[in-house]
């Protein structure tokens, strides 16, 4: 089972940018569906961006289309996040997760794998 880390992350000011970035280790992530969550506090953990598996299709979420970039590099088994124009509502911790499917799943129940998460901040 393939095993995910976030690093990146941290306080930034609104309309920054910054990147997110997701090593997988110990699976075949090129056979993983790869995805962003988010969770602000006090709300329910919510799927903003995924990339299939060979990297040619994405979903966004309203909220973060066209401001948020996902892309995915399966020879070296990483995963990245480039957030632009990143506003206080962006602030939430950020969860890497990956789900064994052809498909992108937008059910947070199809993500089985999941990173630690990373902390952004976003002060106006």
């Amino acid at each position: 089972q393939v095993r995910l880390a976030e690093s990146g992350g941290g306080l930034v000011q609104a309309g920054d940018s910054t990147n997110l970035y997701c090593a997988a280790s110990d699976g075949p992530f090129r056979q993983y569906v790869m995805a962003w969550f988010r969770q602000a506090p006090g709300k329910e953990r919510e799927l903003i961006a995924a990339i299939n598996r060979p990297g040619s299709k994405t979903y966004y979420t309203d909220s973060v289309r066209g401001r948020f970039t996902i892309s995915r590099d399966n020879a070296r088994s990483t995963g990245t996040l480039q957030m632009n124009n990143l506003k206080p509502e962006d602030t939430a911790v950020y969860y890497c997760a990956a789900s064994y499917s052809v498909v992108i799943p937008t059910d947070i129940g199809q993500y089985n794998r999941w990173g630690q998460g990373t902390q952004v901040t976003v002060s106006s």
